[in-house]
């Protein structure tokens, strides 16, 4: 195993959920069921665990047919245009 890159992925994502709207989802769901923390908690973590799988997979099936420069190209490019797009609607009123 690669600690090195564990560490990585594990950082990354853990920042980038932080505050989305799964987690405000999940904190929604353990407010209106205080009582059943823990199901709340195994089903938002199998979520997650199955939506990494599935992102795993579709990465690496990918990886075979393009490079992993142009992928991250791709997605830099992407998360440009998804920030200035959620930038213009904040700007422009209406």
């Amino acid at each position: 195993m690669d600690i090195k890159l564990a560490i990585t992925v594990f950082g990354v994502v853990f920042l980038a959920e932080l505050g989305d709207k799964t987690q405000l989802a999940t904190l929604l769901f353990s407010a209106k069921s205080p009582d059943k923390l823990i199901t709340v908690f195994l089903g938002a973590s199998l979520a997650l665990v199955l939506s990494s799988a599935i992102g795993v997979l579709a990465g690496g099936f990918v990886a075979h047919y393009f490079s992993p420069r142009l992928l991250s190209l791709v997605a830099g490019v992407g998360f440009i245009l998804i920030g200035a797009w959620t930038i213009w609607q904040t700007a422009v009123p209406g």
